[in-house]
């Protein structure tokens, strides 16, 4: 009888994970087990968590965002159908959405913050440093000496006393800045911007210096001293005239001008040096050119076309190769929209330009633009020593352009020609 041979196999203790129940047993404590049951649920939460923030957030931008558009849509449409209703009641209803949004989309492309009240905006145009000052406080202290065997005049700033600080949020940074004027051949008459008539004399800028920056000073010491060579006449030095602003320093160059004094030095005895102080005065204009513009408007494509024609200047120890070109930009409100610059010609007592500029104006009201002529002197080299020669502005808001700016819209597509004063 046979035997049947049976054979036993032990397993190790480790891998009898099956209880008699068919259970599975984990290889851990309680305590461990129940560590990874709360770190899970605590992941659960916080996935839930963030889940439900993101679903909060994205219903908010919804409701604050289309909402307030339509409502300031439907206020504008409100006030129009209110109108018109009271005028008429068997009006139909308003149709002019799209009118609405059109007319706030051209506002808000020429709208800037120079429209707002000045403790809201910290815009500046580039007509500032000629602003209207009503009052002027303190006084210059300066010293003039003309060497009559060298034919050389030196100039020496010496104290500004008596500023005061009208600024709230940083102190005074006060620098002088000196012209040297020579009065030179009448011009046509022409109007001023306030409507008086102007001395018909240009004027000839012969040197132009600028003392260091005093910082936080309202009596600031400079001491600093300028000269320059005059030409052999004994005439010259009794019409020129010296020009010395007052002027708070910017950092983006658009610098205040505090006052100016002027002192006509034939009117003086300087063969020796002559110490003067004198109280600032409120800045004038000075009248340093003529400039032939014409002005074309074509309300079809709505492209303004500016023309500068000729510019007439009193030429006075000119170099040779010295030039002129003008910049010429549009300003709707105060706020700079776009410019263009003219090739630079050489110098002379009238310089010839013939350029016509284009500018096209798509979401610029007319009425509200403004046209600003900068004429700078720079050198045939190169424009890195370019000199401001003088500036005019023509525009609906200023009384003096009235008359060329009225001429202009109601000659549509045909250009118009004026001379306008170059002023500094």
């Amino acid at each position: 009888m046979q035997r049947n041979m049976m054979t036993f196999v032990e397993f190790p203790s480790s891998l009898r994970l099956l209880s008699a129940t068919g259970e599975l047993r984990m290889p851990f404590s309680e305590a461990v087990k129940y560590c990874i049951l709360g770190i899970s649920i605590l992941l659960l939460l916080v996935a839930l968590g963030i889940l439900i923030w993101q679903i909060f957030r994205c219903f908010s931008l919804t409701h604050t965002s289309y909402p307030h558009q339509d409502t300031v849509n439907t206020d504008l449409l409100y006030s129009e159908e209110k109108a018109s209703t009271a005028e008429n009641y068997s009006a139909p209803p308003s149709t002019k959405v799209e009118d609405v949004r059109s007319e706030a989309h051209r506002l808000s492309r020429c709208l800037s913050q120079a429209s707002f009240p000045p403790e809201l905006s910290h815009a500046e145009s580039d007509m500032r440093e000629h602003q209207t000052i009503k009052k002027v406080h303190g006084s210059l202290r300066f010293s003039v000496y003309y060497d009559q065997l060298q034919a050389c005049l030196v100039v020496t700033v010496l104290q500004v006393e008596g500023l005061v600080d009208s600024s709230q949020t940083s102190g005074l940074q006060p620098f002088v800045k000196i012209r040297l004027m020579l009065a030179g051949s009448e011009g046509t008459e022409l109007e001023s911007q306030e409507g008086q008539a102007m001395p018909p004399v240009l004027w000839t800028m012969l040197q132009e210096w600028r003392t260091r920056v005093v910082k936080g000073s309202c009596n600031p010491l400079y001491g600093d001293q300028f000269s320059c060579i005059l030409q052999d006449d004994k005439d010259m030095i009794h019409r020129i005239t010296l020009r010395m602003e007052v002027r708070d320093f910017d950092k983006f160059s658009r610098h205040t001008v505090l006052g100016e004094i002027r002192v006509p030095l034939g009117k003086l005895n300087i063969s020796y040096p002559l110490e003067l102080q004198e109280d600032l005065q409120i800045p004038q204009k000075d009248l340093v050119g003529e400039v032939l513009l014409t002005l074309k408007y074509l309300p079809t494509s709505q492209r303004l076309e500016v023309g500068l024609l000729k510019v007439r200047t009193a030429l006075a120890q000119t170099s040779s190769d010295a030039a002129l070109y003008a910049r010429i930009s549009i300003q709707c409100n105060q706020s700079k929209l776009r410019y263009q610059k003219t090739s630079a010609v050489p110098h002379s007592p009238v310089t010839v330009f013939n350029e016509v500029l284009m500018f096209s104006l798509p979401d610029v009201p007319l009425e509200q633009s403004k046209i600003l002529v900068l004429v700078y002197e720079t050198q045939s080299a190169g424009r890195s020593t370019k000199c401001l020669l003088g500036q005019l502005s023509i525009g609906k808001d200023r009384s003096s352009e009235d008359e060329h700016w009225t001429l202009m819209v109601r000659s549509v597509r045909q250009p118009v020609a004026k001379w306008h004063g170059l002023l500094i």
